[in-house]
């Protein structure tokens, strides 16, 4: 595995960074690392299920104002059917109408033939009622009788011929009269429906507007908790940063302690070399240290405080040099993390793991294993954020 001395990662990481020294002891500021971690575990769970119960929220939402929406395009097309029935009401009546005056006319026409055949019997016998025996007896030849006789038959036949007439007219018109009201009775049943279901979806809409505001009120109070957990989680994390940074700074201290008794007890010792540090990973660099875009979007650009390496999930990563364990576990944006202390101030962060193998406390030696690459946390792909702090 290649070695670098710290003055190499100061291009890309923090600078030169003094040496120091190799042995650790445990301190109760691990003791308190670890309550920390507890603490933001606990608060992580609860706002992953906030989380969880602000998307179901979500979907609630969404589902009852979908069903109200459908509940008001059924109202609209209800509205639009009770339009066109008014419409076919207006044409059955206009209809049945049309058929009464066609039989007034009918009568009308009947009255009229009746009044001419009375005129024309009338003006063969002037006194009483047609008696047709009388007016065949009454021929004074055989050719008046024959004369008669025609023009009785005529008469009877055109009488004939009315009545049919009449009779065929009036049973038209009582058809038609029939299944105009048929219809009519059909179309004020279906008015009635039309109007009861169009009563019946305005309940229904009122009732689901309700539902989709009492869901609303819901989800605007899950999303305030989660804002507060989210605020609760950043504080925590912060805590735990405090505390990273006190175990450093205390080791530090406790290093420079034995230096300054081994240079009092036998003179004082040379000045270390540098740190050399081993790269953790194989891989291309995808992001340098600095300034860069967010790779989360939003055209913003953030400081990016170390590497990353690209590398398959499961990939193994290595210590970059002999240290002490000082956190192992979630820590916000990194994801699953491990951070060695290697002496002199000098630690080395290794995040977004997809699993992790040594614990707090625990003394690892260069390019041991000590976690696999994932793509934990603020990440949008597996690999590995290196960083010396």
């Amino acid at each position: 595995m290649r070695r670098f001395p710290l003055a190499v990662f100061a291009i890309a990481l923090l600078g030169p960074i003094a040496a120091g020294a190799a042995t650790h002891h445990a301190s109760s500021i691990e003791q308190r690392i670890q309550e920390q971690q507890r603490h933001m575990q606990n608060v992580r769970q609860r706002l992953h299920d906030k989380r969880g119960e602000l998307q179901q929220a979500k979907v609630k939402v969404r589902d009852l104002q979908s069903q109200l929406d459908d509940t008001r395009r059924s109202i609209d097309a209800t509205r639009a059917h009770l339009v066109s029935l008014e419409g076919q009401t207006r044409g059955v009546e206009s209809r049945l109408a049309w058929n009464q005056r066609q039989l007034d006319a009918a009568e009308s026409s009947l009255n009229l033939h009746r009044q001419a055949l009375a005129r024309r019997l009338a003006s063969i016998y002037e006194n009483g009622d047609l008696d047709y025996l009388d007016v065949l007896l009454g021929a004074t030849s055989f050719s008046d009788f024959v004369e008669r006789w025609e023009d009785l038959r005529l008469i009877v036949r055109a009488n004939q011929q009315t009545v049919r007439d009449r009779r065929a007219a009036e049973d038209r018109v009582a058809g038609l009269r029939r299944n105009l009201e048929q219809t009519a009775a059909q179309l004020t049943y279906a008015r009635a429906q039309q109007q009861q279901a169009q009563r019946q979806l305005g309940a229904l809409a009122d009732e689901r507007a309700q539902l989709v505001t009492l869901a609303e009120n819901q989800r605007s109070h899950v999303a305030s908790q989660v804002a507060d957990l989210e605020g609760l989680s950043a504080q925590e994390e912060a805590a735990l940063e405090k505390l990273i940074v006190e175990r450093q700074r205390e080791e530090a201290e406790r290093l420079e302690h034995e230096r300054r008794a081994r240079a009092i007890a036998g003179g004082e010792a040379p000045a270390s070399a540098p740190i050399a540090l081993s790269w953790p990973l194989s891989g291309p660099i995808t992001s340098p240290f600095g300034l860069r875009n967010n790779p989360f979007g939003g055209g913003r650009m953030d400081f990016h405080p170390g590497i990353d390496i690209a590398a398959p999930t499961g990939a193994t990563i290595a210590a970059a040099a002999p240290g002490r364990v000082i956190y192992a576990g979630w820590y916000g944006g990194y994801g699953n993390a491990v951070i060695i202390d290697h002496g002199s101030s000098v630690a080395t962060l290794y995040g977004h793991c997809s699993q992790i193998f040594v614990t707090v406390g625990q003394d690892v030696q260069r390019g041991q294993a000590i976690a696999a690459v994932g793509s934990t946390g603020m990440a949008t792909g597996p690999h590995l954020h290196f960083e010396v702090r």
